[in-house]
């Protein structure tokens, strides 16, 4: 009996080993798969530190830009404010140029009508003649001027 207890023990063992042998290529297999997934990684975290500094590069040189905008944009929003007062100083004073210009052509044109006094109602406002019709009523009173020796 003792012979078929070493048997069975022996057995025992070597079936033992067999499942360790065989856990032990499981293993094997996974530490490859392990270290492959760990090559690659490797290379996705250096792609991905790659990325990132071309990323850091690209947000500095929009930052430059953006400064860069900001100001010139600043400069040109400047001068557009000034120009526009010059402008709204310049229209005010054709305004007033062509008011000038409407009382002397209105003051210039010969009355048709005999003068009769004129009710104390305040008088209707004269309509403003075109940009041409001030311009030609305007030489005409010159040329008046100038015939009768008066210079404008």
């Amino acid at each position: 009996m003792s012979h078929s207890l070493g048997i069975a023990i022996e057995s025992l063992v070597a079936c033992l080993l067999m499942i360790t042998i065989a856990y032990c290529m499981l293993l094997n297999k996974r530490l490859k798969r392990l270290k492959a997934d760990e090559h690659s990684l490797k290379a996705t975290i250096a792609e991905l530190i790659t990325a990132t500094e071309i990323a850091e590069r690209a947000i500095g040189g929009l930052k430059h830009t953006v400064r860069d905008v900001n100001e010139n944009l600043g400069t040109k929003l400047t001068a557009a404010t000034e120009m526009s007062e010059q402008l709204r100083k310049q229209l005010g004073e054709c305004d007033s140029v062509v008011r000038r210009l409407s009382k002397i052509t209105s003051a210039a044109r010969p009355s048709t009508t005999p003068a009769a006094p004129e009710p104390p109602s305040l008088p209707a406002p004269a309509p403003v003649p075109s940009a041409k019709a001030l311009a030609a009523a305007a030489q005409a009173f010159s040329e008046r001027r100038r015939s009768n020796g008066l210079a404008a």
